[in-house]
């Protein structure tokens, strides 16, 4: 959620940014001024009340201690009226607070300057790609088809069981999901990061201290009868664990990680391009968070997209770096870099990571600060990156490394697999 006191103090700015991310109420951002000024002056003028009940209360009181009885009782006469005064002012600007907050929930965050301007995926800029795409064999085939070949993911069971979109993984198949999930949380370790295990369900102030609610409800499965919902991602919980908390100065960066399934609606995919582990209602992935100095939070997104990248050339997958448009960004977000990986067998690009700053914007909703070296507190930068979704990670793997032998694991997977081949 933006500040007010920015909005206020950076109007035209804030509509020049908000126009990058190709946002259709720009008129909000006046009504927030107006309601803010009415908010102000609704505050002062309840102050200024007070204060005269206040002088008033006490000279009272000295009236009294001087026996002027008749005196003390004609200002007395009059503190009634200041009473339903202060009581009329407090209601009017729980009225503004509400309706400017209401407001101001609308809002995206800002984009950082160097987003580029576009309104769809196919405007995003393209930072860097790496390494070789691999050149298959004419009979190749695309991981669905490698996966019963070789019995590894059955997503006709998980039909059965629950619907489309919840495969069950059996063999080496579940164990190759086993060992990319121990793979990056100790590689996650490795770069300073403290596994934590947390709820896969959240309640709604936690969605809303994300960003999450009341953005994507559509896109969460919700539990009615506790008002709970599925998280979407680790980040909900993980970020949420700093809510209403002051951190010390010398506490940050704060640098969490973590494994969970995670749980998407994914309502109107359908097609070639979500066959198979292409687009899952229920996945798992591994999460990095982490809550810094606004002064080094780009540094760290910097940081974040090359732990990443190591994850990416360590699997021997080649991969592209996007910088993401306007258009094409989260609500929340000030600056997204998505990390895809070709898919030899599909002949595409496959997102498999997302790395984001959302400087106060998260921040300012779930209270999160921390003390400078002032003593004063302010709002930290949130970050938080997949690293990473498993399913189009364990496609990419199942097609690039298919040979007539069989499928070759990476060596850097092997450790954890126990196994160098699935044939």
């Amino acid at each position: 959620m933006l500040q007010v006191s920015y909005i206020r103090e950076n109007r035209d700015k804030v509509l020049e940014r908000l126009a990058v991310k190709n946002f259709k109420q720009p008129e909000l951002v006046d009504e927030i001024i107006a309601l803010d000024e009415k908010r102000r002056q609704t505050q002062n003028q309840s102050d200024n009340v007070s204060s005269q009940a206040n002088a008033a209360a006490k000279q009272i009181g000295e009236l009294m201690r001087n026996g002027k009885k008749d005196e003390a009782e004609t200002v007395k006469a009059n503190t009634g009226k200041w009473k339903e005064e202060i009581k009329q002012l407090g209601d009017q600007l729980a009225a503004f607070e509400t309706e400017l907050q209401d407001k101001l929930i609308l809002l995206p965050n800002l984009p950082h300057a160097s987003v580029p301007k576009g309104v769809s995926a196919d405007d995003n800029e393209v930072v860097l790609e790496n390494g070789n795409k691999p050149e298959l064999p004419a009979n190749a085939l695309p991981h669905w088809e490698l996966a019963a070949k070789y019995n590894l993911i059955d997503f006709e069971l998980g039909v059965k069981i629950t619907g489309a979109g919840f495969p069950v993984y059996k063999n080496k198949g579940a164990k190759l999901q086993r060992a990319l999930i121990n793979f990056f949380i100790d590689e996650a370790e490795k770069a300073g990061y403290s596994e934590v295990g947390v709820p896969l369900v959240v309640n709604e102030a936690s969605g809303f201290g994300t960003g999450q609610l009341p953005d994507k409800e559509g896109q969460m499965y919700f539990v009615n009868e506790d008002e709970l919902y599925l998280i979407p991602t680790a980040e909900v919980p993980i970020t949420n664990l700093y809510r209403d908390v002051i951190l010390k100065g010398e506490e940050l960066p704060v640098k969490n990680c973590g494994h969970t399934p995670c749980f998407r609606r994914e309502a109107g995919s359908y097609g070639a391009h979500v066959r198979g582990l292409n687009r899952l209602h229920q996945f798992d992935k591994v999460e990095v968070v982490q809550i810094v100095h606004p002064d080094k939070s780009y540094e760290v997104l910097e940081d974040m997209s090359l732990h990443v990248q190591g994850l990416l050339q360590k699997l021997g997958l080649p991969y592209r770096v996007l910088r993401l448009c306007g258009g094409d960004m989260g609500f929340t977000s000030a600056l997204t870099y998505d990390m895809e990986t070709w898919s030899a067998a599909q002949q595409r690009w496959l997102e498999v990571s997302s790395v984001s700053n959302f400087e106060t914007y998260q921040a300012n909703r779930l209270k999160l600060r921390f003390r400078n070296a002032e003593g004063k507190t302010q709002l930290a930068h949130t970050l938080n990156g997949s690293a990473l979704a498993l399913p189009r990670i364990v496609a990419t793997l199942l097609e690039n490394n298919q040979t007539e032998k069989g499928i070759k694991i990476p060596e850097a997977l092997v450790p954890y697999t126990k196994f160098e081949w699935i044939d």
